[in-house]
């Protein structure tokens, strides 16, 4: 079969615009959305049974003895737990509000009696009428689920909009044109959990017609080069698992992508040593490369970045403005100095920094690493290099998305190490992309900061990047934060 030249159609009808868009480090869950939902709804309950509380009592809310707060506490706490067992922040693909909008209101309706119960035994347990706490509870019980069913309506409204947009469905290639790749196309339309961009075949001659308008757009050499690898969340090897020496090749050669690269199990003699176990739409796969996120982690850790970044730019932004006075002063041009570099999937993403060297002598690509008193290195800026103040602005990146707090150190896209690109001297250099780079790392705290001169002062930070990728948590991050300062303070012979 005759290559497919592609340039910018690479998914039949499907724009690359919204490809791009889909694929990124802390990417959007319907699991997140569900949780968040969830906390929302229990915001709602506590307003509406404070406003309750203050109608009823006529008082301060926070003088009420607790006596005339639970029988309203517990029947909130009963119509939250009915919605959760109703799966009703739990959604599909293809979220209908209407239908949604009527099971959130059935569950209304069955949490009225078991609400107002819970507000009578309760009231009777701490020395009040029944038919008060039962009245109380069915108030507040009612008030805050008639708005938590238009909330989960136009929840749901909203999550479609979403979905349709693509920001649920992960971008994918298939690597092999077989028949096993077929079915996933046709479960990738049914779904909607999956978008299809391409299938990369090591056996052109032999490939079959695909359905659904997806291209078949080369071999191995095809995709390792492709364009747009930088908008690919998962790489789907599928070849039949029975095809052991050619599945061990695939998978050697795609397991120095930065890409998340797995099995499409077919379970005819799969053997599941040293993979982990998922999902993919409705397909189970084994991770051969890299592993599946956790929503959870991901959500909370972006939660973590708006909230640590926010407060921490808002703390040292009189410091930020005092630099920015110096380097105005000190040398003529701009104060800020924007790099590309490597971010999320091999992604481009611009890194701010203060500027430190001479605008004639700026090395974007940081073709030649920074040497001790390095004459391109203004005065503030071998101030701000030693104490790493310069890499404050990155704040911006991480309230933007594009970092985090704590991750891999970005870096410049061509930096050399010596003569030879540094991302060429390691095979797992590119794992480091599998998650955000940070504003520090366990490298950083290790003393593996700044310039590296050798293949083996590359090798051991690619090591601290994935042992981090490995075993990253919120205490771990909180931990890094901690060392950050101390670490850097206590390091006077790294060249930065």
């Amino acid at each position: 079969m005759a290559r497919v030249e592609y340039r910018d159609d690479i998914a039949g009808d499907q724009p690359v615009v919204t490809a791009r868009k889909a694929a990124r480090g802390a990417r959007w869950y319907r699991s997140s959305f569900g949780r968040a939902l969830g906390i929302l709804d229990i915001g709602l309950i506590l307003l509406v049974m404070t406003y309750v509380l203050k109608v009823v009592t006529d008082d301060h809310v926070l003088t009420t003895p607790i006596s005339a707060f639970l029988p309203m506490a517990l029947g909130g706490l009963c119509l939250w737990w009915i919605l959760r067992e109703h799966d009703l922040y739990r959604f599909d693909a293809e979220p209908l509000a209407v239908t949604h909008g009527i099971k959130t209101l059935g569950a209304v309706v069955l949490a009225l009696p078991s609400s107002a119960a819970i507000g009578a035994l309760v009231a009777v347990a701490v020395g009040r009428a029944a038919e008060v706490g039962a009245w109380e509870a069915s108030i507040a019980t009612l008030l805050a689920g008639s708005s938590i069913v238009s909330l989960h309506f136009f929840a749901a409204l909203i999550l479609g909009a979403m979905n349709r947009a693509g920001l649920f469905s992960l971008n994918v290639v298939i690597v092999g044109a077989t028949p096993l790749a077929h079915k996933l196309i046709e479960e990738a339309k049914a779904s909607g959990d999956i978008s299809v961009l391409g299938v990369f075949d090591d056996r052109l001659d032999r490939a079959e017609p695909l359905p659904n308008h997806i291209k078949l757009l080369g071999d191995l050499d095809d995709l390792m080069s492709w364009p747009h690898l930088p908008s690919i969340d998962r790489v789907i090897v599928a070849v039949s698992s029975t095809a052991q020496n050619r599945v061990l090749q695939l998978v050697t050669k795609l397991r120095s992508m930065p890409n998340k690269v797995v099995l499409a199990i077919d379970m005819q003699g799969f053997d599941s040593d040293g993979t982990t176990i998922g999902r993919i739409g409705n397909r189970p796969v084994a991770y051969v490369s890299g592993a599946p996120e956790d929503a959870k982690r991901a959500f909370w850790k972006r939660v973590q970045d708006l909230a640590l970044g926010s407060l921490f730019l808002l703390l040292v932004s009189p410091v930020m403005a005092l630099i920015a006075v110096a380097i105005k002063v000190d040398s003529k041009g701009p104060i800020f100095f924007r790099q590309k570099r490597h971010g999320f999937n091999n992604q481009a993403f611009e890194c701010w920094k203060f500027r430190s060297m001479r605008v004639e002598t700026t090395d974007a690509c940081a073709a030649q690493q920074v040497m001790q008193n390095d004459p391109r290195v203004t005065r503030v800026g071998r101030f701000i290099r030693a104490t790493s103040l310069d890499e404050l602005p990155q704040l911006f990146n991480v309230l933007a998305g594009t970092m985090s707090l704590v991750g891999p150190r970005p870096h410049a896209i061509g930096m050399k190490t010596g003569d030879e690109d540094s991302e060429a001297l390691v095979a797992e250099y590119a794992h480091r992309h599998r998650i955000k780079p940070g504003m520090t790392g366990w490298a950083a705290i290790h003393g593996s900061r700044g310039p590296v001169h050798s293949a083996e002062e590359v090798a051991q930070r690619v090591a601290y990047d994935l042992a981090y990728i490995r075993d990253a948590n919120l205490w771990l991050d909180l931990w890094i934060m901690v060392r950050t300062l101390p670490a850097l303070l206590g390091d006077k012979g790294s060249v930065r």
